[in-house]
């Protein structure tokens, strides 16, 4: 009897391996593909029926991207508003959480209620608003409105960082004040110290965040001056004189995009497996 269910238990178990290296598979072709398109030539990514693998290698679509002036234009830009900001939503959203998990004040949860009830409401709503808003502070063609906003605390940001909050003991609190703290000290000599796997989960997410934004960028530059890699990438790599995109450059390009979020991720693993669990114990 034992030995059936050990034998069935062992089946079920290679069934599921299978299912998930299927799943695996599929969810990994788009990137084997665009992988694979890096390397041809524009004949051959162009024929047709296509095909998944290179015949005859192009190493040169890669030379053609890094030597392009403007990529590394596109990269500054790309480091400005990921450091701009990574840095904003840090400093703004630590602060926002700490009172809210710490100093408690009539009204405290209707404060925290609204911050959460502003993620139901779709960005694409706001975006007219928000374009004349910075029309009038004549902010439109400059990184800034995309980095000021970062300053006033993302939402789901504050969420992660007021429940991390509540999880150290309120003792390190009472006495940080019998020693003559003040709340603000406090914050910054235990608060930020204990919670090195917050800022560097939120960090990361906000780091490939803006590493991938295409949408906003779209909205607010115009000048080949401050577009960022994902906007640039578009408009770079078509043929002089035509409106024919070079696919093959395009796809080596977005070869090396895909690869700083992956060692951004392979880098942090465990601190964001850290810091989503902390943030997700209950009050």
């Amino acid at each position: 009897m034992k030995h059936n269910r050990s034998a069935k238990n062992q089946v079920s178990s290679v069934f599921l391996y299978l299912v998930l290296i299927l799943v695996a598979l599929i969810m990994f072709f788009p990137i084997m593909w665009i992988i694979s398109s890096s390397f041809k030539s524009l004949v051959e990514i162009n024929a047709y029926p296509p095909r998944l693998f290179v015949r005859h290698p192009k190493f040169s679509n890669y030379w053609q991207v890094l030597s392009k002036p403007a990529i590394w234009l596109y990269l500054r830009n790309t480091l400005i508003l990921i450091a701009g900001n990574t840095a904003g939503t840090l400093l703004s959203s630590s602060l926002v959480a700490y009172p809210l998990a710490r100093m408690h004040f009539h009204g405290e949860k209707v404060v925290f209620a609204l911050i959460l009830a502003t993620m139901m409401v779709p960005a694409t709503t706001t975006i007219i608003q928000q374009y004349l808003l910075f029309s009038r502070f004549r902010w439109l063609d400059t990184p800034l409105p995309m980095i000021v906003p970062a300053f006033f605390a993302y939402p789901y940001n504050v969420f992660l960082f007021r429940q991390f909050f509540k999880s150290i003991p309120k003792s390190m609190d009472e006495a940080a004040l019998i020693d003559g703290c003040n709340r603000f000290q406090i914050y910054a000599k235990i608060f930020v110290p204990l919670s090195k796997s917050t800022f560097i989960t939120i960090g990361i997410l906000s780091s490939v965040f803006w590493w991938n934004e295409l949408f906003q960028p779209l909205i607010y530059i115009n000048s080949e001056m401050w577009k960022p890699l994902t906007v640039g990438a578009l408009t770079t790599f078509k043929m002089a004189g035509s409106f024919v995109t070079q696919w093959n450059i395009t796809m080596a390009m977005s070869t090396l995009m895909i690869l700083p979020p992956i060692l951004l991720y392979l880098i942090g693993q465990k601190y964001i497996v850290a810091g989503i669990k902390t943030s997700g114990m209950k009050d």
